[in-house]
């Protein structure tokens, strides 16, 4: 197994495969983005982030459709696909990351708990989505989904070899 963070794992199969990162973040707050370039070189492959809060963040800087935020929430795979979608549009890359979530110590309902997130990847070849629910304070929250949207980064780049 390799033992390198998974943003120098992402950063050497970008480079080697000539492919552009965009990023979509929101419950991160920047903490992917921030991940992605601590790896020396970084520009070679990644072309910037959008890191929207707001839901007129989402809709205006990243194309989320306002009924899908209505319909589906802030904190949904529609939304986080249409954020990585949007990202990935709005700065010409390959691949775009979306990553929406409820950090806490507040804003959880019963239908979505403090703790859930929502990690897209959208590719001209197709798009995926995951859910997590973790159950740490904010800081830890927010550190668990940006590493976990770099392994489904990492998971798919790999699939894709």
């Amino acid at each position: 197994m390799n033992q390198e963070p998974l943003e120098v794992q992402i950063g050497k199969i970008l480079t080697a495969r000539k492919l552009t990162l965009a990023l979509a973040e929101s419950c991160t707050g920047g903490l992917v983005g921030h991940r992605v370039t601590e790896v020396p070189g970084s520009s070679a492959y990644f072309l910037g982030a959008v890191v929207a809060y707001a839901y007129t963040a989402k809709e205006r800087l990243l194309g989320v459709q306002h009924h899908t935020i209505y319909d589906y929430g802030a904190v949904s795979a529609e939304t986080a696909l249409e954020m990585a979608r949007g990202a990935r549009r709005a700065l010409g890359a390959d691949v775009g990351l979306g990553v929406t979530g409820i950090a806490g110590p507040t804003g959880g309902m019963p239908d979505k708990p403090v703790g859930l997130v929502y990690i897209a990847l959208s590719t001209r070849d197709g798009e995926r989505y995951e859910r997590h629910v973790w159950d740490g304070d904010r800081s830890g929250n927010k550190a668990r989904s940006a590493e976990a949207a770099l392994d489904l980064l990492r998971r798919y780049l790999e699939e894709e070899r």
